[in-house]
């Protein structure tokens, strides 16, 4: 996937405006499947996987014991005895392995990615383009829901979750194929302008969304609290990896918040820059960037936890130059109903 084709504020503007396509066949997929399936998906990941209908989906979190994150995750239900799991590209090897050491159910964990390409429709035109090639009742798949069913005369899985802030579909197929379906949605959809999109764009769309990136936003050190994401976290479940450490962490309280922020000196806060308060390094930029749809810079950071409100004054240091941004609320961006 490179990071750009025609353009990175071209094909954002794509997205929001109209519909682009992501070649993200990058990403891991994991298969849970036996009697006792449901049990380890419980025990791994930390939303409660027992609410999930057949068809539908939800975001996740591996966790190592101490609660950091081991990667995040969705989580989708095939059957009450299927579940099949989509994971960050670069974590895919690491996450198979972690899931397998604590199988001690019984079912049966594989290493699918080579069974799968993932090719990504988004926007608001998403569901009229994919519409071309398939029966599929798109409408009635809901936010976070799939379904399994032909498109253009391939079987595949068809997701409706999305990473870019707006509207689209996943489309899981086997990767012989993926190529004339990606020349055929480019066909297809012309009319409609859609563009290929690369990571550069990909990158712009969900941090205008406030998405969380694995490695920015959340990592081995990061826990769900820390991060904003206390939603994906089910203690009422019952048992799962690294619920002790969260206990603890709730009890005592975090320390650290994740925050958006606008810049209202003159810069780009850029990954990794440090965050200042009352004259002393607090935080860190964890993703930063200028916000292609509305013509401002932002980003996302950590601060103390007391700090981290809206409408609070903070530093980013940029080129030993310490410049004004302030606490805002997020998402950034949210596209109309």
């Amino acid at each position: 996937m490179p990071v750009q084709y025609s353009g990175i504020v071209d094909e954002h503007s794509a997205v929001r405006t109209g519909v682009g396509l992501f070649d993200v066949s990058h990403m891991g997929e994991i298969e849970i499947r036996g009697p006792e399936a449901l049990r380890l998906v419980e025990h791994v990941s930390t939303n409660a996987a027992s609410r999930l209908a057949i068809g539908q989906a939800h975001y996740s979190g591996l966790l190592y014991e101490h609660g950091g994150f081991v990667d995040d995750i969705l989580v989708h239900k095939v059957a009450d005895d299927s579940y099949f799991l989509c994971v960050n590209a670069s974590n895919q090897e690491k996450d198979f392995e972690h899931i397998r050491a604590h199988n001690t159910f019984d079912c049966e964990v594989e290493f699918a990615s080579p069974k799968y390409a993932q090719i990504a429709v988004q926007g608001p035109k998403a569901l009229q383009v994919l519409a071309r090639l398939t029966d599929i009742d798109l409408a009635s798949i809901r936010y976070y829901w799939f379904r399994d069913g032909v498109v253009s005369g391939l079987d595949v899985r068809v997701a409706r979750t999305g990473y870019t802030g707006e509207d689209g579909f996943e489309i899981y197929v086997t990767p012989g194929e993926a190529v004339n379906l990606w020349g055929q949605l480019i066909e297809v959809g012309a009319d409609f302008g859609i563009k290929p999109c690369g990571l550069g764009a990909r990158n712009t769309l969900r941090l205008e969304a406030a998405m969380s990136l694995y490695g920015h936003e959340i990592g081995a050190s990061i826990t769900p609290f820390d991060a904003g994401l206390g939603w994906i976290v089910k203690m009422d479940k019952g048992d799962f990896v690294g619920r002790d450490a969260l206990l603890k962490q709730r009890e005592k309280g975090v320390t650290r918040a994740l925050a958006g922020f606008e810049m209202r000196g003159r810069g780009i806060g850029r990954d990794g820059y440090e965050v200042v308060l009352d004259g002393a390094a607090a935080g860190w930029v964890t993703s930063g960037s200028p916000a292609p749809t509305l013509n401002k810079n932002i980003g996302l950071c950590y601060l103390p936890a007391d700090r981290a409100k809206v409408g609070e004054k903070i530093g980013i240091l940029i080129r030993n130059q310490v410049v004004e941004a302030e606490v805002v609320p997020t998402p950034f961006y949210k596209r109309s109903k």
